[in-house]
């Protein structure tokens, strides 16, 4: 099934509905903006020559016209290629070779004027009279071409903090079984929804539209096409029923905005956390400062956003005796995942103990782009490897511990970061911290914790060493604290481990 197919019938089922906002501006209805996928997508085809399984890259921040684009791809049977737009263009161009683009569309088409594209590859100017000319309406709007379930839709690329960005191929199957479980697994989707596109949509706010297309609910670009906390929770109070993606520093900066403006958060419905599990102070601060609004999720660009999930009653139940322990969780299996935890040579581990995670399920993508040796390397025996270290309790709730590289081994013993990222993040003068290992002469490696103060105060080592003492094994604790303004981390908000990891090592 061709997931544009949604679309088409939403446009059908309720073609005044408003559909696409830019601010509180609405900019097209439902069937406005089917139309307009229809009729770029037969231009893309009758004057662009792209074929079923060409490849459509989309290289610009956030606008509702990536929304068209998109479906305009679907409609004729091509690949979406999302490419982070705060990428360097040599890093973008390097994607769109890679993917063998045909074509790349940016704001002005001019993006990629001074490197080199692939030969054949042209870019595409959104803001230009050649797309105003996509719109002119000439095509009827006609279906989408029916396509299979197993058909290339989404051409993801990782972000490469190991090496080069691996392509991850993700069918319209893979994209409907992750969009149904959105509403059984993690929050409501109604039509009188907003679902505000804060986060970048080349990544997971993107990749949650397709639930909000199929119940006809409204899409929300800020002016501001990014994260701005004032402009969202404005925006909430106008909008109303506002539904959100965002990474865990983006709900930092929301609930410090709502503390300072004495906002209460009205009109914000969900905020959906993902991209990295939230801290359990963190979870508890954001409790506290807009109530029992938001849900969490696990997944990967191999499984995008439905490993794992706990929907806000789970959240925001304190009175159960395991609330704390779930609020450091990331949920329990999603409906269309498998999960399971093993050890070294990829054995089911007990519960409680710590190993990789492995997924299997319909959203599990179908392997990475022409990269045969690391799809063999990573989906075994079906099951996707996904290089996280966690561990299960009784209940199903899986809390993550690590990425496997990322665990600490120091005098034979391994040492989970995210352990000693809990117990830093509760004290009250630490407003974001990082723990990574660097190497020891006699130890192997030591703990090395970066740490970030909140805002008018100042925290040092020795209270936080104090800290600690109270709180976890010695073995654990930091051996070195270093102090700075903030943390490295790439445009989906994810703190770079391995920046720390040269800087940990520089500073011994």
């Amino acid at each position: 099934m061709n997931i544009a197919q949604w679309l088409y019938a939403r446009a059908q089922l309720t073609p005044d509905a408003p559909a696409l906002l830019q601010g509180n501006t609405l900019m097209a209805d439902y069937g406005q903006f089917a139309a307009q996928a229809c009729s770029v997508g037969q231009s893309l085809r009758h004057d662009h020559g792209i074929e079923p399984g060409d490849r459509i890259a989309l290289y610009m921040p956030n606008r509702i016209e990536q929304l068209v684009l998109m479906y305009a791809a679907w409609w004729v049977g091509a690949v979406v290629v999302p490419i982070n737009y705060k990428l360097h263009a040599k890093e973008a161009a390097w994607i769109a070779d890679n993917a063998e683009a045909s074509l790349v569309f940016s704001d002005d088409g001019q993006s990629l004027r001074e490197v080199s594209l692939p030969q054949g590859c042209r870019e595409f100017g959104v803001d230009t009279p050649d797309y105003t000319a996509m719109l002119d309406g000439s095509h009827a709007v006609a279906a989408p071409i029916p396509l299979a379930t197993d058909t290339l839709a989404w051409l993801f690329y990782t972000s490469g903090t190991t090496g080069r960005p691996k392509g991850v191929m993700l069918t319209h199957d893979n994209l409907i079984a992750m969009s149904l479980c959105y509403a059984v697994d993690v929050a409501e989707a109604s039509q009188h929804d907003a679902v505000f596109y804060a986060a970048p949509m080349s990544h997971g706010a993107g990749l949650y539209n397709f639930i909000f297309v199929r119940v006809g609910a409204r899409h929300v670009v800020p002016a501001t096409r990014g994260f701005d906390c004032a402009e969202i929770l404005d925006l909430a109070k106008q909008l109303g029923e506002v539904s959100m993606f965002a990474a865990p520093t983006m709900v930092k900066r929301l609930v410090a905005a709502v503390k300072a403006s004495g906002s209460d958060g009205a009109g914000i419905k969900s905020i959906i956390c993902g991209g990295a599990p939230m801290y359990a102070a963190d979870f508890i601060q954001a409790l506290d400062a807009l109530g029992p609004k938001f849900a969490q999720i696990y997944g990967q660009g191999e499984s995008p956003m439905t490993i794992s999930a706990m929907r806000g009653e789970l959240i925001g139940d304190r009175e159960h005796p395991q609330w704390g322990a779930r609020i450091a969780s990331v949920g329990t299996a999603q409906s269309c995942i498998e999960l399971r935890i093993v050890d070294e040579d990829l054995r089911d581990a007990p519960l409680g103990t710590h190993g990789e995670v492995l997924v299997r399920g319909r959203t599990v993508m179908q392997g990475y782009w022409r990269n045969s040796q690391a799809t063999q390397e990573t989906l075994v025996d079906g099951w996707l490897r996904t290089g996280d270290i966690g561990y299960l309790n009784e209940a199903g709730f899986l809390t993550l511990t690590d990425r496997s590289k990322d665990v600490i081994i120091s005098g034979g013993t391994n040492i989970y970061p995210r352990e000693v990222e809990e117990v830093l993040s509760r004290h009250p003068d630490v407003f974001e911290v990082a723990v990574v290992g660097s190497p020891h002469p006699e130890w192997g490696e030591e703990v090395v914790a970066f740490v970030v103060s909140r805002k008018g105060v100042s925290v040092d080592a020795a209270t936080l060493e104090a800290w600690c003492r109270a709180e976890i094994a010695s073995f654990k604790k930091p051996k070195r604290y270093v102090f700075c303004q903030d943390l490295p981390k790439n445009s989906y908000g994810k703190i770079l481990k391995t920046a720390l990891r040269e800087a940990a090592n520089q500073s011994v």
